[in-house]
């Protein structure tokens, strides 16, 4: 039976601070309401300033996913038994029948690996072979006593039973030759006959040994009296054989449970094989796959939070189910086949909407987590500085700080005071808060540095502008920006690289050296933006 499925929440690539623990918070809150499994989940690597206050307040970091593409892990695949090389052909029949849509069951050895796969069509086709071959070659001997039930009169000092099957019902039998496996009752002269010839081993059936025979010393035959009669005896034979002698192993296709449904399909319309064993990462077999599992997969869900624009959220998220999404950014582009939960609200912070969200079920985030979604409302609102910041925010922050136990000065301190110029690249700090717009055809990604030392960055300009430069030819983009807002000057030092002019028109102001700096500029997404889309309709 499979777990209780598991719903993704995540903010979108690039993810900042308020990305990171919205997504954290929604997925606690949801789990605290007694909701199946919510699971809070990052699009990318998470910067200094997230880690910092992870660290501090004493969370892991979420769960990196790359893909919402249906996997195979998705599928409701089937979990027969999985039987090991050195079973009983009768036993695996036994368990074929138990679970009679199953195809196929795999074959593993010892430390769980596939050895082969076996169909009932494979045994059908070994016992129609023994009609004709009735020869058994190394046959354990532990096989052949469970399988006929069978007590050991005498061990002839091998624990492998080979030769050719015979009944024999007379001494005169010209079927007794030697290294033969001989069926019989308890006739003396039968067994002498058997004994003088040096047969491999007899089966004396109907439990009908009676040890009035004296047995030679250092006899080398195996005697063993089983219950059952002649004809049943010699088929059991056949059905003790291990497995691994009539499983297939060539040619078989195995998937893993990372594979990608739509590469499985492509796969297994080249092939006519019934059903295909599923491994996981270390190879162990979990499950096969039917083609009837393909018909429907079950469609990963999600809910997205901080975010609704598919540029900006998990690949693969056409083939995910959205179940909601919460975000205080514009509408986009993200459209789905059912009705969802939709809340959007202007506000600074989207951990403001899930921290109400928290007050209108009754519920109180522990105080760990509280100080955690003050510091994302700070940061996402650069200390109540932004232009986005609104009294909710303000409000909500002072309530959580309270449950949290920590001051919003410090704190705010603690998030900006901090320095990364020296630590990274260029190329890491334009990428560590980098989103990517689609405006009236035109192509775009701003990324952003809050920080207090603007002045100190812009001395790198050079080395912004080279990145930059690389990632507008990698990406194709009209126009790469990077916004070095700064706290204390409450304003933004804009490093721009592509469209001067459509810049310089829609901020009604002159980059010079594809640099200036923008007074009361805070926002992204409120001021930045808005403004491009006015300019390009």
């Amino acid at each position: 039976m499979k777990q209780t499925e598991t719903i993704f929440v995540s903010g979108h690539r690039n993810p900042d601070t308020d990305s990171i623990v919205s997504a954290m918070a929604y997925a606690a809150l949801q789990n605290a309401l007694g909701h199946r499994e919510y699971r809070p989940a990052r699009l990318g690597q998470i910067n200094d300033e997230t880690q910092r206050l992870l660290d501090y307040f004493g969370f892991p970091p979420p769960e990196l996913i790359t893909t919402m593409r249906s996997q195979v892990r998705d599928l409701d695949y089937d979990m027969p038994p999985v039987i090991s090389d050195a079973v009983s052909v009768g036993r695996a029949w036994a368990m074929l029948q138990q679970d009679g849509h199953v195809p196929a069951v795999p074959v593993t050895q010892e430390d769980g690996s596939l050895f082969g796969m076996l169909t009932a069509g494979d045994i059908a086709n070994h016992n129609m072979q023994s009609i004709d071959n009735p020869l058994v070659e190394r046959l354990p001997l532990f096989n052949l006593l469970g399988a006929l039930e069978g007590q050991l009169i005498q061990d002839g000092g091998d624990d492998t039973i080979s030769g050719e099957v015979v009944i024999a019902l007379q001494a005169d039998c010209p079927s007794i030759h030697p290294g033969c496996i001989v069926v019989c009752g308890n006739h003396q002269d039968v067994l002498e006959r058997c004994l003088e010839v040096g047969a491999s081993c007899i089966i004396v059936c109907r439990n009908l040994w009676n040890g009035e025979i004296e047995l030679p010393k250092d006899c080398g035959t195996c005697i063993i009296s089983t219950p059952f009669d002649a004809y049943r005896t010699v088929r059991t034979i056949h059905q003790a054989i291990p497995v691994s002698r009539l499983c297939r192993q060539e040619g078989i296709i195995t998937f893993h449970l990372n594979d990608f449904t739509d590469d499985v399909k492509d796969e297994v319309l080249k092939s006519r094989h019934r059903c295909y064993p599923i491994l996981d990462g270390e190879e162990k077999v979990v499950g096969t796959l039917s083609r009837f599992h393909l018909l429907r997969p079950r469609r990963k869900q999600v809910v997205l939070v901080d975010h609704n624009e598919s540029a900006q959220s998990v690949p693969g998220l056409d083939q995910a189910e959205i179940l909601g999404i919460i975000d205080h950014h514009r509408l986009a582009d993200i459209q789905t086949a059912n009705p969802i939960f939709f809340r959007n609200e202007p506000v600074g912070s989207t951990t403001t909407i899930i921290a109400e969200m928290y007050q209108e079920k009754g519920i109180m985030p522990s105080g760990k987590l509280a100080g955690l979604m003050t510091a994302a409302i700070l940061s996402d609102t650069v200390m109540f500085k932004s232009p986005t910041s609104t009294p909710r925010d303000q409000d909500m922050a002072k309530r959580l700080a309270r449950i949290g136990n920590v001051s919003l000065e410090e704190l705010g301190q603690r998030i900006f005071a901090y320095s990364t110029a020296g630590t990274k690249s260029a190329r890491e700090l334009l990428m560590s808060d980098f989103k990517e717009f689609h405006i009236a055809g035109n192509d775009l990604g701003i990324g952003q540095v809050t920080c207090v030392e603007s002045a100190q960055l812009l001395e790198r300009k050079d080395e912004f502008l080279k990145a930059m430069d690389a990632l507008r030819k990698e990406r194709h983009y009209s126009l790469v920006a990077l916004m070095l807002t700064d706290v204390l000057l409450e304003g933004t030092q804009l490093i721009a690289l592509g469209d001067d002019e459509a810049l310089n028109q829609a901020l009604n102001t002159e980059l010079k050296d594809h640099t200036v700096f923008l007074p009361g500029i805070m926002s992204r997404k409120k001021q930045i933006i808005p403004m491009l889309s006015a300019l390009w309709g």
